[in-house]
């Protein structure tokens, strides 16, 4: 046995050390290719380094590809044929190794060969078990070649599980890629992540924009785990046939039709509030693609078809928007799998309870119990961790994805969890990650806001099956932050028009720096920018002072030291020094300060035009106003990418547990409004009314006004947080500053309100104007309230005042000391009224009608 040798720590290329942070003695280290003249451009170089070193090289020849050493390396080559049979040959590596002893370097050809000769995966997997351990004894260095994709698990499982380092190899354009998918114990920022070669140096492919489409031009089919269903397989691979015969013109009539509709109905398209869409946009290569990023089987559900629909929209339709979109490389998680695992984890009969109306609140903390800890079949663990080698380190959200979501007229909107995963650590930590996020989404269907809501909307008994939709994390990592440059929602349709520049058919979007987060729920007192695309320059405030007070001040974004989600003030994130050009987001005051306006980016691009573009190219398609969500990242060149994170039907706020479906508006109407009808549209109850009599305030001192406006904040104060029938009518601007003007409330005072309406009259001589435009405007918008603005002499426009003075007024009951204002200030609670009071707001027509129906 030969003496010890000094540590061998090289790959021989500078760059791929710093990339491995060094190999260690006894490191065995997998190069998967395509082709072995990637493997061999690997090899030389580290061959080249153990002879400078005076190392012992010892090269393995046994397949029929070309030799991996030229003669004058002067390798140690050992020829050994594996065709004498699985015993022979690791009887040979063996006695080599024994001999060579400690310290050795070691080149293996292309393993691959080793399966094809044994005709056997699982002896492939079996030579590797058995000689790795050995090696790493002898504090040896050792490469072997493994073909990309052409071995089952029996061969890949074991080589995982023992090798210390396997490394995806692939060209594409010409440049070579790797990607670490096992790195034993040395896990480091943007080891576990993509690396292209450039000259001597491997740089990490960090930004998603660039990353997504890369990996998503690579075949992945990892995810076909060998325990798939039999009927799911079969209906695959008919399907790949069929697909082989379209593309070399030899299908018969009719039978790629019929094969889509086998394919749409596996995946219960027909379940989708959205099923004519996909029908008529999804092709049979579509379904395939899924597929190949499919995790279990069975339905997708609603977000995941939405997305792809628009997607699928938006490439038949305008080729050029679809080109600047960020490339999906998301993965599927099938319905099948949630009700396998309810099954299994013992939490199916609990859950069958929560259709009952009498029990469904009933078991659901055991049941989340139960599915916080449960476990998962063999073939999903193995399909999750071929997702975790796709995505490397990169950070992705689970996202549900259930048959009820985004259908036509049932949201969902944050009733389901969706939960953002760092990704970084070991790969069992990650793994593990995985695997906690999804049980969270799996628990928030026993969510009892959510099951009150499906109560509400009458789907109690309807079958829920949650499928799940997991994304990489659009953005890219500055620093120890990871974020989109920016991020939003986009509506087809304007509700929120301020100005009479404002066409609200062109669409509006809210735009955040960082996470789309703060632009889909309200976030502290945060605030977004709002920006009409035909008019992305016209901003809601009216002067800088409005712009300072109603800018962005923090931002969302993932913490990769600390692997959690974190929002924290925009100056701290952008100190750690992004490498994308700020000055599109932020402006610089004169007092030095930073503000997110957006203002380059509106004015000295053309992303308003394509948002403005992709949202009525959508809303042609789905014949009705739609909600997308969206990132938004500039490359190095300059160009930048929108990556479409999600489309539905624009929805309006419906309850229709007191109201028959489709019943108009008959009866008594208390209140008619057209014009100035602000935000989303909505029907539902009133549950009390807040009633401000136009000439007894406005014959109040303004001491008196003051009074009124902390009289109302007490009542907001006392009302239900929870509910979101409160509608408050006054006369002139609500939160104006000058009493004479309005009702000088604070926003905070009316934060519980779910419709404000103005009535435009104080007296004869002063007709205020309304809030539209002003500070107070960027409050409502950002609480999801409808704003009403009543003009008394406008033709078709009515109030019953009669009504609303002569309703019983319950405000002593609630404030006792307020005697002082009882003419002035009526709480009218509806549930007095013999039947119900309603509210239909319709902004698109700008009506809004109160009634009590006939």
């Amino acid at each position: 046995m030969s003496a010890r040798r000094p540590p061998f720590a090289t790959t021989g290329l500078p760059g791929l050390d710093a990339v491995l942070h060094g190999i260690e003695p006894g490191d065995n280290i997998v190069w998967e290719v395509d082709d072995i003249a990637d493997y061999q451009e690997l090899v030389v170089p580290y061959a080249a380094a153990a002879r400078a070193a005076q190392r012992h090289l010892v090269y393995f020849r046994f397949a029929d590809h070309p030799p991996l050493l030229s003669p004058d390396v002067n390798a140690d080559e050992h020829r050994i044929d594996p065709s004498l049979g699985f015993e022979s040959f690791v009887r040979g590596v063996h006695e080599v190794i024994e001999r060579a002893g400690l310290g050795a370097i070691y080149v293996f050809d292309c393993l691959s060969y080793l399966a094809d000769t044994w005709g056997s995966d699982q002896s492939l997997g079996n030579f590797f078990a058995l000689m790795c351990p050995r090696l790493l004894d002898l504090e040896t260095v050792t490469y072997f070649g493994l073909y990309r994709d052409r071995h089952s698990a029996y061969a890949l499982d074991p080589i995982r599980v023992t090798t210390q380092f396997m490394l995806d190899v692939f060209r594409l354009d010409g440049r070579l890629y790797i990607r670490p998918v096992k790195v034993q114990h040395r896990s480091r920022n943007v080891m576990n992540t993509l690396h292209v070669r450039s000259g001597e140096a491997f740089l990490p492919v960090k930004d998603s924009a660039v990353l997504a489409p890369i990996l998503s031009r690579t075949q992945w089919p990892r995810l076909q785990s060998d325990r798939r269903v039999g009927y799911w397989r079969r209906l695959f691979r008919d399907a790949e046939i069929v697909a082989e015969e379209c593309r070399e013109n030899r299908c018969p009539p009719g039978r790629r039709e019929e094969m889509t509709r086998r394919m749409r109905w596996a995946l219960r398209v027909h379940r989708s509030g959205i099923a004519p869409l996909v029908e008529r946009f999804l092709t049979l290569e579509d379904f395939l693609a899924i597929r190949d990023r499919m995790i279990g089987i069975g339905s997708v559900g609603g977000k995941t078809l939405g997305m792809l629909a628009a997607r699928a929209i938006l490439r038949e339709r305008d080729p050029d928007l679809c080109a600047r979109l960020e490339a999906h490389d998301s993965f599927f998680v099938g319905a099948e799998v949630f009700i396998t695992f309810l099954v299994e984890n013992d939490v199916w009969w609990l859950r069958e309870q929560q259709k009952n109306p009498e029990s469904f609140l009933q078991g659901l903390d055991e049941g989340r119990k139960r599915i916080l800890a449960g476990e998962f079949p063999e073939g999903i663990l193995e399909q999750f961790q071929g997702m975790l080698d796709y995505f490397g380190e990169s950070p992705y959200i689970v996202r549900s994805s259930s048959i009820l979501e985004d259908a036509r007229g049932n949201a969902f909107s944050g009733k389901y969890e969706s939960v953002f995963v760092a990704n970084r650590g070991s790969r069992e930590k990650r793994k593990q990650a995985l695997l906690d996020a999804v049980r969270r989404v799996y628990a928030s269907v026993l969510d009892e806001e959510t099951l009150r809501y499906r109560k509400r909307r009458g789907l109690l008994e309807s079958e829920e099956r949650m499928a799940l939709l997991i994304m990489r994390v659009s953005g890219a990592p500055h620093g120890h932050y990871y974020y989109p440059q920016a991020a939003g929602v986009g509506l087809s349709f304007n509700p929120f028009v301020w100005h009479k520049d404002i066409d609200p058919e062109a669409g509006i979007v809210r735009l955040v720096f960082g996470l789309g987060t703060r632009a889909v729920d309200r976030c502290d007192d945060d605030y977004t920018r709002l920006v009409a695309l035909n008019a992305p320059g016209r901003r809601p405030e009216a002067d800088l002072d409005d712009v300072r007070e109603h800018s962005q001040r923090r931002m969302d974004c993932l913490n990769l030291q600390e692997g959690k989600f974190v929002s924290l003030p925009f100056q701290e994130v952008i100190s750690e020094g992004p490498e994308f050009p700020l000055d599109l987001y932020l402006s610089r005051t004169d007092e030095g300060f930073f503000l997110v306006t957006f203002d380059r980016l509106l004015t000295e691009t053309t992303v308003a035009r394509d948002l403005r573009r992709m949202l009525e190219v959508l809303e042609a398609a789905y014949e009705h106003p739609v909600d997308v969500e969206f990132t938004l990242n500039f490359l190095a060149d300059g160009t930048y990418r929108i990556h479409l994170l999600q489309c539905r039907t624009f929805q309006i706020r419906r309850e229709i547990g007191g109201m028959s479906s489709g019943m108009q508006a008959a009866g008594s109407a208390l209140l008619a409004a057209h014009g100035a009808v602000i935000g989303v549209s909505r029907e539902q109850p009133l549950n009390r009314i807040v009633y401000i009599v136009t000439e007894k305030y406005a014959a109040l001192s303004e001491r008196d006004r003051y009074a009124v406006a902390r009289l109302i904040g007490q009542l907001n104060k006392i009302h239900p947080a929870d509910d979101r029938g409160l509608m408050l009518i006054g006369p002139g601007r609500w939160g104006t500053h000058s009493p004479s003007l309005g009702i000088p409330v604070s926003f905070t005072e009316i934060s519980r309100a779910s419709v404000v309406c103005e009535v435009v009259a104080m007296h004869e001589r002063l007709i205020p104007d309304v809030s539209l435009g002003t500070h107070f405007f960027n409050d409502l918008v950002e609480h999801d309230m409808l704003y009403v603005a009543y003009f008394p002499k406008k033709v078709g426009n009515s109030i019953n005042d009669e009504w609303f003075r002569g309703a019983r007024n319950r405000l002593l009951e609630l404030e006792p000391g307020a005697k002082a204002l009882t003419e002035v200030v009526r709480v009218i609670d509806c549930s007095d009224a013999r039947q119900p009071v309603w509210l239909r707001a319709d902004a698109t027509a700008q009506q809004a009608l109160v009634f009590i129906p006939g």
